[in-house]
Order: structure tokens, then C-alpha cells, then sequence
């Protein structure tokens, strides 16, 4: 199942990070790889949900990765290490240009817009699709709640994902954030009423009574090539779910918070591309073993 969800509130693993940071800084290469696979997956889950695309998102936590590798020697241990690490992550996808997909500015009237337009159709015909249909109206409804996150504010929609579909706590959200417990719980609340008051109105999969339906968006969203059946980015056979990897005991669904943070909660948990070789061959690079014998 991989590593331990670094984001709980007691994690496990950083006392083990603390181990793993002070052999790195010895020299010890395999160290250095360890912290990378223990966090990689967790970094690129959520630059993925901030950037919307699969490779903007490898391309971010390579860069993130490189970034921590690069100052570890400014980590002296007065905090735990995920709050070391975590808030260059919350720095960098908070400054990181827009990525390929989502425009400068994408507001929730404009996504109305595109959703009231691209017509109601009857689901693909299997014959002659590269994958299961079930798969490609999958893409279709992730995609689209995915593009949904887009239209909050880029701070707006990283609280969301940490405090509302990572589960992070008020403690931990604050802590990496920077900020007070009581600021993350007011933006959290500010980015659900934005986020759900708009899938209230729209979403099918929240409100019975709206008529917007996955299968039926789905040929439309493939015309206007916002789904492509040769080329998935979000749909998986046999993937973890959001749900399967945070610590939360799940009960009845029963308000617009609970059913809105369920769709994302059920979309799926990502394993990271393995960023170990290309990071390995940065580590032998005569630049970067100046940098670390400098430190």
C-alpha cells in the first residue's frame, strides 16, 4: 500500500525521516532515494489535483524533490521534517506558473457556461472505443470535477485539498500553511461554500434534481477534446481511492459538505511516476555533489 500518509496528524514516519536526513547529509545516497519514495507519492497527489494535469504534475514534484534535496542542509531539525518539506510543496504549486490546461482566470460562470453547451448525448458506442466505456465516462466525471477545482483561487483550492479531501487537520493544514488554525478553518469554509455551492446547482452526482449526467457530457467532452479515448489521464482499473489512504472512518452521507468532499474522495490515489532514476542521475552529477559537500 506504500508509505504511511505523511499528513496525519501524528505521522509515523518522521522520526524515521529524521534517521533518513542525517544519513543523507553524510553522503549516503540510498538514504537520499528512501526520503524521495516515502514523499513522492504524496507530492505529486497533490500538485496533481493543483494543476489538473498528469505531467504538470511530475514535472512539479520533480521540482519540488529537487528543490528539498538541494537545502537539506537548512533543515536543523527544530521542526518535524514534514513540515520542512510539505511547506516547500505548499510554496511552490502556490507560485508555480498556470499549468497546461487551466486558463489565467477560470471562473465557476464560465465552467456553467461550458457545461450548459456541450450538448446531452448518448454514452460512446463500445464498438470501435480503445478502452471500456465505463472508463471513458469515468475520465469524463473526473475530469470535470477535477476543472471544477480549478475555478477556486489557487489558495482557496490547496486548502480545499488538504483540509477537505485529504483530511488534513486545522493543526496540520496551519502548520503548513503558516498561518493560524483559525485562518485555515475560515478558508476552508470559504473554499467548500464557493466549490459545493456551485456543485449544488450543477452536479448531477451531488443534486438528484440537476440534469447535468457523466455519461451523457461524455461524447460531448470527447467532440471538444477535453477527453481523449486514446490518451487517459485520470481513469484507472484497479486504482486506491482517496478514501482508502486517509485515516477517516466514513459514515452515512448525508450533507452537501459530505456528498461534495465524497466525489473527490472516491476519485483516484495516484502512484507517482518513479522519479528515483532521474533524480539518481542528478545525485551523481559532479554540480549537484558540489552543492552537498558544501553543505
Amino acid at each position: 500500500m506504500g508509505s504511511p500518509n505523511p499528513l496525519a496528524d501524528s505521522a509515523p514516519t518522521d522520526p524515521e525521516d529524521h534517521l533518513l536526513v542525517t544519513r543523507a547529509r553524510s553522503g549516503e545516497r540510498e538514504a537520499l532515494e528512501t526520503l524521495v519514495g516515502r514523499h513522492q507519492t504524496w507530492i505529486y497527489n497533490i500538485a496533481l489535483r493543483m494543476l489538473s494535469h498528469p505531467q504538470d504534475a511530475q514535472d512539479a514534484t520533480q521540482e519540488i524533490l529537487i528543490k528539498a534535496l538541494t537545502t537539506l542542509s537548512s533543515f536543523e531539525g527544530r521542526s518535524s521534517f514534514r513540515t520542512w518539506l510539505y511547506r516547500i510543496v505548499v510554496n511552490h504549486v502556490l507560485n508555480i506558473r498556470r499549468g497546461r490546461r487551466a486558463p489565467e482566470a477560470l471562473t465557476f460562470g464560465c465552467y456553467a457556461h461550458g457545461l450548459d453547451t456541450t450538448p446531452d448525448l448518448d454514452p460512446p458506442d463500445q464498438n470501435g472505443l480503445p478502452v471500456d466505456v465505463r472508463l471513458l465516462v469515468d475520465e469524463a466525471k473526473i475530469s470535470c470535477t477535477t476543472g471544477m477545482l480549478l475555478c477556486l483561487a489557487r489558495e482557496q483550492r490547496l486548502v480545499y485539498i488538504l483540509g477537505e479531501i485529504f483530511e488534513v487537520s486545522d493543526a496540520v493544514g496551519a502548520e503548513l500553511l503558516d498561518i493560524s488554525r483559525d485562518n485555515f478553518r475560515q478558508r476552508l469554509t470559504r473554499a467548500r461554500r464557493d466549490l459545493h455551492n456551485f456543485m449544488n446547482d450543477k452536479c448531477g452526482l451531488v443534486r438528484a434534481a440537476n440534469p447535468c449526467r457523466c455519461a451523457r457530457k461524455t461524447r460531448g467532452f470527447v467532440k471538444a477534446g477535453y477527453v481523449d479515448p486514446r490518451n487517459l489521464l485520470f481513469a484507472r482499473d484497479h486504482v486506491r481511492q482517496v478514501r482508502d489512504v486517509v485515516p477517516v472512518t466514513y459514515e452515512a452521507i448525508a450533507t452537501l459538505d459530505e456528498r461534495c468532499a465524497d466525489i473527490y474522495r472516491r476519485h483516484p490515489f495516484y502512484e507517482a511516476p518513479d522519479l528515483v532514476p532521474a533524480l539518481r542521475r542528478l545525485l551523481e552529477s559532479p554540480d549537484f555533489r558540489r552543492v552537498m559537500d558544501a553543505s
